[in-house]
């Protein structure tokens, strides 16, 4: 990719007057001048061969970006192994229905500690992921926003040097609320592109995909997400990161507020 890209997750809010589709919300991001939107696959793969056409067309005419969100419902360190093969039949199936319409990342979370140890748990998703076959999407593996469920940078990233097919899915946002506050100033956010770029060399910086929200959290990690003037989130500092390691790919905004917010990251970034 040759530039960073801004959009939302999900439909556009727009002036609440009307309720969009994903053609009209992909026409109306494009209108605003924003440019990629993540399709919510987290309850159901909502391409179907009924409205897969009209989507790839609007994608196609407004030079747009789409990615995916994939199921709430995957756990690929679960113990009942018939759990494993349904987790990958819906990653699968989230990564079938978003290349319908020539999408390029399906995000999603591996796994959940459960009982298992940090590196029994590590090891069994990564024997999974390698299951996964190569369609020509990008299995986009999260950072999450809890210490006690798996994902770390470190552990996403690891995992990612060692499965050729999964790229990892930075959600800042989730990195703050984990470790209670931490992102707060540039190198906050510089040190984890410096760790990226380390650990899977500079061309993961020409190609991230990113979440961002404002976000309420605790000692035990993420509530909710906010919009950014209402979080301590400094998505100021994050975008000066963002600038000075020109990085390229995608930033998808996940703020209640959704494309006011993206609009306001875009802004601020280009201004620099």
């Amino acid at each position: 990719m040759d530039k960073l890209l801004f959009g939302i997750s999900g439909l556009p809010i727009g002036e609440g007057s009307s309720k969009f589709t994903y053609k009209s919300g992909i026409e109306y991001l494009k209108s605003i001048d924003l440019d990629s939107m993540e399709l919510p696959f987290v309850r159901s793969v909502n391409i179907t061969d009924k409205n897969k056409d009209e989507v790839l067309k609007s994608k196609l005419n407004n030079n747009f970006y789409l990615s995916a969100h994939g199921s709430y419902f995957i756990n690929l360190n679960a113990v009942d192994e018939e759990k494993v093969d349904k987790s990958l039949e819906r990653i699968i199936k989230g990564a079938e229905g978003l290349k319908k319409v020539e999408g390029k990342s399906l995000v999603f979370h591996p796994g959940f500690y459960l009982e298992s140890s940090k590196e029994d748990t590590f090891n069994k998703i990564k024997e999974n992921l390698l299951r996964l076959p190569d369609i020509g999407v990008e299995y986009r593996l999260e950072t999450t926003g809890k210490g006690t469920q798996f994902g770390s940078l470190e552990e996403i990233v690891g995992l990612c040097k060692e499965v050729e097919t999964c790229k990892p899915c930075i959600d800042f946002s989730h990195l703050h609320a984990r470790y209670n506050g931490a992102l707060k100033n540039y190198d906050d956010f510089a040190n984890i592109l410096q760790y990226i770029k380390d650990e899977l060399g500079y061309e993961a910086l020409e190609d991230m995909h990113i979440h961002i929200s404002g976000i309420n959290y605790g000692e035990k990690g993420e509530k909710n997400h906010l919009p950014f003037l209402e979080s301590d989130f400094n998505y100021t500092a994050c975008m000066e990161a963002f600038k000075s390691f020109d990085i390229k790919g995608c930033v998808v905004c996940e703020s209640p507020i959704l494309e006011k917010d993206a609009l306001l990251l875009k802004e601020y970034y280009l201004s620099l």
